[in-house]
């Protein structure tokens, strides 16, 4: 994966790096795994923004995505690499032996026509699915779950990665992207490799425009307000605002957010890094 860096023809195109397309195989989803996402512009049910800076942005269909990967032992060949506007990753179709299709995320180095697959006592490949008590000491994985069956909720995002460190009893020992090392069950599953599109990170807009493409509105810092509508606001001339705090008042930049007697700490072993 790479990424274009455009000639200066525009002031939005002078600093706008965006990746290159070259692995996308697909120019349209598969339609019987897409349906129409909806918007919310920040509003609740009763038509009251309770989130701000969002809203407007380019229509997007949901993409249906395979994180649980629970169909063991079926082979499935890679039939398309495609373009999320959903997540940063890019996404796999695969089709499966028995006819079924679904959309898995793209690990680093797969390719159309290989083969995957998922479940217990196969290869530990890039792309196949297995548990992490099967998985080799120091692999690099992604997709983790947190409770068998459930589906991945770790390592998703675009060149992200964990280590598998080690094993104590029932559990996996996995380094996080973040550095910190957590336990989590060994019965729970985890596809090899890392995920792909890792130039994700070198990417530039260029332009406050690309923002609202994305359905981001223009956001205001707490200095520039009232004292009336956020805590650091007020004061003569460019004041410093004080401690950095968020508009409700709660503390930011080393103040430690997290609930001490959060019931995953006991999982834990090792916080990230600051």
């Amino acid at each position: 994966m790479a990424v274009r860096k455009l000639k200066p023809t525009t002031p939005g195109q002078r600093h706008k790096v965006i990746g290159a397309f070259e692995t996308i195989t697909a120019s349209a989803p598969e339609k019987s795994l897409v349906f129409g996402k909806l918007r919310t512009g920040g509003r609740n049910n009763t038509g009251k923004e309770t989130m701000r800076y969002i809203g407007g942005g380019h229509k997007k269909r949901f993409r249906v995505i395979d994180f649980k990967r629970n169909k063991d032992g079926v082979p499935a060949v890679v039939k398309t690499i495609e373009y999320d506007p959903n997540r940063s990753a890019r996404i796999a179709l695969l089709y499966y032996a028995d006819g079924e299709k679904r959309y898995i995320l793209a690990p680093n180095g797969l390719q159309v026509g290989q083969t995957v697959v998922s479940g217990s006592g196969i290869a530990p490949e890039v792309g196949n699915s297995l548990p992490i008590a099967e998985i080799p000491l120091g692999t690099i994985i992604h997709n983790i779950e947190l409770r068998p069956g459930h589906g991945a909720q770790m390592v998703r995002s675009a060149g992200t990665f964990a280590q598998l460190a080690g094993r104590e009893d029932k559990y996996a020992l996995i380094k996080l992207p973040s550095g910190e090392l957590r336990k989590v069950l060994a019965a729970c599953k985890a596809t090899i490799g890392e995920v792909g599109n890792s130039d994700h990170a070198l990417e530039k807009s260029g332009k406050a425009g690309r923002s609202r493409w994305l359905g981001r509105r223009p956001h205001n810092r707490g200095v520039t307000m009232n004292p009336v509508d956020h805590p650091m606001g007020g004061g003569e001339g460019r004041a410093s605002g004080g401690h950095p705090r968020s508009r409700k008042g709660l503390l930011a930049k080393g103040y430690k957010t997290r609930h001490p007697k959060n019931q995953s700490n006991q999982y834990i072993i090792e916080r990230r890094k600051k």
